[in-house]
């Protein structure tokens, strides 16, 4: 199993939410965040923004499926400005659902 973080432009979230669940991918947790990359914020006029909001979208998935959600998430996130996003992929251990006490996904 992997765990997917990918965060990204909020305005782009509820496309790849949408494209992940029409792919059969519909487990996911969205949060909203703050950060920067490497364009290190912004400035609009007089104002200097340090630290953006984004959503980070996390998944747990099977090895197989890894490569099917990046793509699309890229696809659906994908604008070619900056801070458009960054996907991150890290293996998981175990998972467990706290109700059933069932181990997996």
């Amino acid at each position: 199993m992997k765990m997917i973080r990918a965060i990204l432009r909020p305005e782009a979230t509820e496309g790849v939410a949408e494209a992940l669940a029409a792919s059969g991918f519909v487990s996911m947790t969205q949060i909203h965040v703050f950060g920067r990359g490497k364009q290190k914020g912004i400035t609009v006029g007089s104002i200097r923004y340090e630290e953006l909001p984004k959503t980070m979208i996390l998944m747990v998935v099977e090895d197989q499926s890894v490569d099917d959600v990046i793509d699309i998430i890229k696809d659906r996130a994908f604008t070619g400005n900056f801070g458009d996003g960054k996907i991150f992929v890290s293996p998981v251990e175990a998972a467990y659902t706290v109700r059933t006490g069932a181990t997996g996904l």
